[in-house]
C-alpha cells in the first residue's frame, strides 16, 4: 500500500511539475530522442525534458526526432537540424521525412531521393514519391507512380508493380492494386490478402 501511494504522489508530482513549463507553449509533443517538440505563435522549436529550449522557436515546422536528427521546415524548403540544433543540411528540400535505417527521404524539383546522417545525397532524386527505410528497404514511386521497394543504394529489389507499398514491418508490407489490399514479404511472395 505504502509503495503504491509513494508511486501515486510521485507520479503526480512529476506531472504537475511537468505542467509548469508545458503552460508556455501552444502545443507540446512526446518527448523523442530526449526533446520534445513544441510550438508557440505558430513557430516550432525542441525542448529537453526541464523544458529549456535546446533549438530554439524558429521554425514554420517540424518533425519528431530519430536517429538523432529531425526535418524542420523555414519558409518553404526544409532542412534537418541535429539534437543540438547544429543545421546538418541548408533548407533545400520541398519534402523532407524522418530519418530510418540511417537515411532520409527528401524531395528536391518535385523528385524524392536520399540523404544520410552527414547531409549527402546517398539515392539521386529519381522517384516520384517515396517512403522511409525500412528493415533495409524502402518504398518508392517510378515516373510512372507505380511503387515497389529499393535498397540502400538505389536499386529496385521489388519493381514497381503496385498501386501503392508501405513500409516493411516484421518481415512483411502492405501494397495495393487498384482498391486490393495484400501483404508481401521480401521475396515479393504474398502472404495474405485482406
Amino acid at each position: 500500500m505504502k509503495k503504491w501511494l509513494l508511486t501515486a504522489v510521485a507520479f503526480t508530482y512529476l506531472n504537475g511539475y511537468a505542467q509548469n513549463w508545458e503552460k508556455n507553449y501552444d502545443y507540446v509533443d512526446n518527448g523523442v530522442c530526449g526533446l520534445s517538440k513544441v510550438q508557440k505563435n505558430n513557430k516550432i522549436g525542441y525542448v529537453d525534458k526541464n523544458g529549456v529550449e535546446i533549438i530554439k522557436l524558429m521554425y514554420d515546422d517540424g518533425l519528431t526526432f530519430h536517429e538523432g536528427y529531425t526535418p524542420v521546415r523555414k519558409g518553404t524548403k526544409w532542412l534537418y537540424v541535429d539534437s543540438t540544433g547544429h543545421q546538418v543540411t541548408p533548407p533545400l528540400y520541398e519534402d523532407a521525412l524522418e530519418f530510418s535505417d540511417g537515411m532520409a527521404a527528401v524531395a528536391k524539383n518535385n523528385l524524392y531521393g536520399y540523404i544520410n546522417k552527414a547531409g549527402e545525397l546517398v539515392i539521386a532524386c529519381t522517384f516520384t514519391n517515396a517512403r522511409s527505410f525500412s528493415e533495409g528497404l524502402a518504398p518508392a514511386a517510378n515516373a510512372k507512380g507505380s511503387w515497389g521497394f529499393i535498397n540502400p543504394k538505389g536499386d529496385w529489389v521489388i519493381k514497381p508493380l503496385y498501386t501503392f507499398a508501405d513500409n516493411f514491418q516484421n518481415g512483411e508490407a502492405r501494397v495495393m492494386i487498384g482498391s486490393k489490399v495484400a501483404y508481401i514479404d521480401k521475396t515479393n511472395l504474398v502472404i495474405r490478402e485482406k
